[in-house]
């Protein structure tokens, strides 16, 4: 399979460490076997692992939220080279999807980056407290890795050792891989994640924008939920609630601005930086109507055809927010004003979208923004859920209203049933709109079992709206097989034993 490529060698970034550490690009590569041996080459390593993230998280959002009721897209007869976007928004997948490939190669990269440097590190002659950092980094994004990929595509090969030897030999030993049942995949997240907690320091000690110990534990609370492990993910989510390291912004639109990166609310994003670097981010020219001529929204001429378009709320989802929920205008743009002064009833998604935006260098979209991976609401609104399931719905309440308080105004509108079915619908609402646009909602359906139930009436009203003619007759054809993506094609085209 294809992941024979990314463990020839580690091609690994020598650009100098700084402050902003994902801020380096790439200036020249070597070879990882005449690489690892001082602290500078470890750090660049673990530097390195973290640049698939923007790979895989530059398109989460065809996976994570359109092939949700959160997100649809803008037919557009005039640009067919992003079909496959649409396929998986209308569950007629492709195994040959670009999307579907991005994100099992991107993750395989990071585990095969962070297998080079755990295979290495204990022999390495540095301090021991920097060789923990280092370690307790590259777990966690193993961990994540593997936590995206099974919740994806189910079984996938777990390899936790790098490969060496001549490309045949490489290429022999991955050609034999087989899928690891999603236990034993659980079971190794669940390993190196409660190591990474234990080797890495608390936010405040930890440059910005590396894994800390509270996002570790972060990541470990939502595998318990995930895994349905209710007591343990209680354990682990009050520790990073406790940790006093971590509390919700006055203002919920204030964390996705450019300008607050990583700031009280952020456990974990993805970092991307606006320049000539290739470190960018185009979010919010994606998500923008697919307009020739973005002025009425950006203030600039820029042609928006080819890039906008995709990720559009649904009517369903701004049906979903309460009135009054601030987190909607913060969220959602219902429209804009066209040149010739008309207001257009489109909405598209504004909670990337911060003004002024730069001018794209041709046609190329360029920003700032970084991307949120977990926020500290997602841990009150994981550790609410946790306790409800244990019937401890009482407890459960302060966490969730917490979340509702910076909504609405504290104490404007609490929950306040405690009942676990009833308590148990409030927090999968709240999670809906609390984390809209990140990745979450498709998960949560699948995870939840009503991701059959939900999406086929979804997809019966998309239908019979008449707003997308373009649906084909067998699109939204819901069954349990479409509940996880397949492999790869180029993948199964070099080891079937993937299928």
């Amino acid at each position: 399979m294809k992941l024979k490529i990314i463990t020839l060698g580690l091609l690994l970034s020598l650009g100098a460490c700084k402050e902003d550490f994902l801020e380096v690009s790439p200036e020249n590569f070597i070879s990882s076997n005449n690489y690892f041996q001082t602290e500078a080459d470890f750090t660049q390593a673990v530097n390195a692992t973290y640049a698939p993230l923007r790979i895989v998280y530059g398109s989460a959002y065809i996976m994570g939220e359109m092939r949700s009721d959160n997100t649809h897209y803008i037919f557009n007869n005039s640009n067919r080279g992003n079909l496959v976007r649409e396929e998986i928004a209308d569950f007629m997948d492709n195994p040959t999807a670009a999307p579907v490939q991005e994100k099992w190669m991107g993750n395989y990269r990071i585990i095969s980056y962070a297998n080079q440097v755990l295979s290495r590190i204990d022999a390495a002659t540095f301090a021991d407290n920097v060789k923990s950092n280092l370690r307790g980094q590259v777990l966690f994004l193993r961990a994540l890795a593997y936590f995206d990929l099974v919740q994806y595509f189910g079984d996938v090969p777990l390899l936790l050792e790098p490969t060496f030897g001549t490309a045949d030999e490489i290429l022999n030993v991955h050609s034999t891989r087989t899928r690891t049942p999603q236990a034993e995949i659980y079971a190794q997240i669940i390993k190196d994640a409660t190591e990474a907690a234990a080797l890495l320091p608390a936010k405040d000690q930890q440059e910005r924008g590396r894994a800390t110990s509270g996002a570790a534990k972060t990541l470990l609370g939502n595998v318990y939920v995930v895994q349905k492990q209710w007591p343990q993910a209680e354990t682990v989510l009050k520790e990073v609630v406790n940790s006093g390291k971590y509390s919700l912004l006055p203002d919920y639109a204030a964390f996705f601005d450019p300008a607050n990166k990583n700031n009280a609310e952020s456990v974990f994003e993805v970092q991307y930086l606006q320049g000539n670097l290739g470190l960018q981010s185009n979010f919010a020219y994606v998500f923008m109507p697919n307009l020739a001529n973005l002025t009425p929204i950006v203030g600039f001429v820029f042609n928006n055809q080819n890039t906008g378009g995709w990720n559009i709320p649904t009517d369903n989802l701004i049906a979903a927010y309460e009135p009054g929920d601030t987190r909607k205008a913060a969220s959602i743009a219902e429209g804009y004003t066209a040149a010739d002064g008309s207001f257009v009833a489109q909405p598209y998604v504004k909670k990337y979208l911060h003004l002024p935006l730069p001018q794209p260098n041709g046609s190329n979209p360029n920003t700032n923004e970084n991307w949120p991976v977990y926020r500290y609401s997602e841990v009150l609104l994981l550790l609410a859920e946790a306790l409800n399931e244990q019937g401890k719905g009482v407890e459960a309440l302060p966490y969730l209203n917490q979340v509702r308080d910076r909504a609405f105004g504290a104490g404007v509108s609490p929950v306040t049933v405690t009942g676990q079915e009833a308590l148990r619908t409030a927090i999968m609402q709240e999670r809906r709109v609390e984390l809209a646009f990140e990745n979450k909602r498709w998960l949560d359906l699948v995870r939840t079992d009503k991701a059959l139930e939900v999406m086929t009436a979804y997809g019966a009203a998309l239908k019979a709206s008449g707003k997308y003619p373009n649906l084909l007759p067998g699109s939204y054809n819901i069954t349990a097989s479409r509940l996880l993506f397949p492999v790869p094609f180029t993948e199964v085209q070099v080891n079937p034993n993937l299928r």
